[in-house]
């Protein structure tokens, strides 16, 4: 992602990482909305970490519940990787939830999912 100023002057790519297909599906479409590019999907964490390895998105947006490894272990993976990727944690649950672990996962930030947005999104990776 190149910045000139506080506009973005390149198309920001993301990975969405969620277990629920619905959730999956408005995410993608919320963000191509908002001029994201959708590189990819995951369903759970594992694939979630193979995925943001392969495609290198500028954005990973991160369940913060998945079926396998959760969300906080798929960011200590990915930063212990050395993956520059953003990562921006998702919950359907308030962030206050989820205690320190938010700030100490290294992610960008953290969205209840029902506030999704391209704004949101990038205002937490500026």
């Amino acid at each position: 992602m190149k910045v000139d100023g506080s506009v973005a002057v390149d198309t920001l790519t993301v990975l969405i990482v969620d277990d629920h297909p619905s959730f999956r599906a408005v995410a993608q479409l919320v963000l191509e909305t908002d001029g994201f590019v959708v590189v990819g999907t995951a369903t759970d964490g594992e694939s979630g970490v193979a995925a943001a390895l392969e495609l290198a998105p500028d954005v990973l947006l991160l369940d913060v519940e998945l079926p396998d490894i959760d969300g906080f272990e798929v960011a200590d993976r990915l930063r212990r990787a050395g993956c520059p990727t953003a990562i921006v944690l998702a919950s359907s649950r308030d962030g206050s939830d989820f205690g320190s672990l938010v700030a100490e996962s290294g992610a960008r930030g953290f969205l209840t999912k029902a506030d999704l947005s391209g704004d949101a999104i990038r205002a937490l990776v500026a």
